[in-house]
């Protein structure tokens, strides 16, 4: 039994309100479980934001939002895990697989362009290959949950309740520009990162409606990031500190995106671009 299931077709009103608290009731409670882990763990990294800071964070994060899709989502508004398109598990692992080749593919091609047009390059660092190997291990594993969260937050029970009201494109166009607005504070950002983002997002919203669902949109966006990482560029302005190679971004900044990473420059717009256009064909008729 529900609590107040929501019509075939809510109001925008209605489903706005559902959207607004889910997002801000799950960032209150991540913010509070974020400072008890905190206490309970010895403290945030000291300085810039370290391996801690992020597992604490994202643990946080997915206790909060895991537990409001449940509490929201499932039990207050009535949807099905088929609706909320994490279900059928059994087409979960050939999803992520999936999502991982949109995710990676993309972001090769914008860091291989950027050597061949931008000017970038990758000179040798410390470390041998084993370091190189245990150290891009560590990183996707702590990229993996990370992207999972972020695609719990903004490709979660909001983008359905939306999508239901306004129609799945309006409703993913809405929550890709407070998914780039999420990262206005990273380092190095620039207003061409930021619709960069955007379309990311827009790019993870339509591989949300691919077979897979939400499995195919983690896959996308956990491939994207750890490529980046993996060949030693900044993602979303962050940096990744990898042995063996160090990745220099070349110029100009417009073009391969400088300090920000590739996303911030018009190389990888069109990669997004085309990342895009292969979901939208994956989605079929769900998105027409």
């Amino acid at each position: 039994m529900t609590l107040a299931a929501v019509p075939e077709r809510p109001s925008p009103v209605r489903a706005a309100g559902w959207a607004l608290l889910y997002l801000g009731t799950g960032f209150v409670l991540m913010v509070a479980l974020s400072i008890l882990g905190a206490k309970l763990s010895g403290g945030f990294d000291g300085g810039a934001p370290g391996p801690r800071t992020l597992i604490i964070q994202t643990v946080s994060g997915l206790l909060a939002y895991g537990t409001l899709t449940w509490a929201i989502g499932r039990r207050a508004i009535g949807l099905s895990w088929a609706e909320l398109r994490w279900a059928p598990t059994a087409g979960a692992g050939r999803g992520f697989l999936l999502g991982l080749l949109l995710g990676i593919v993309p972001a090769a091609l914008a860091l291989g362009l950027s050597l061949i047009v931008g000017g970038a390059r990758f000179v040798p660092d410390a470390g041998n290959a084993q370091n190189y190997l245990v150290q891009v291990g560590r990183t996707a594993l702590l990229l993996a949950p990370a992207a999972l969260l972020e695609e719990v937050m903004f490709r979660g029970v909001g983008q359905v309740v939306l999508a239901r009201s306004i129609g799945r494109v309006p409703a993913l166009l809405l929550l890709s520009g407070l998914f780039a607005m999420a990262h206005l504070l990273n380092p190095n950002g620039t207003a061409l990162g930021m619709v960069n983002i955007a379309l990311a997002g827009v790019m993870l919203g339509v591989a949300f409606y691919a077979p897979g669902g939400i499995w195919t949109a983690w896959g996308a966006h956990l491939g994207w990031n750890a490529t980046l990482a993996a060949l030693d560029a900044p993602v979303s302005g962050l940096p990744f500190q990898i042995p063996l190679i160090d990745y220099q971004p070349g110029g100009p900044q417009w073009l391969t995106g400088g300090t920000f990473g590739p996303e911030g420059g018009l190389l990888a717009t069109g990669m997004i671009v085309l990342a895009t256009a292969t979901a939208w064909r994956w989605s079929g008729k769900e998105l027409s």
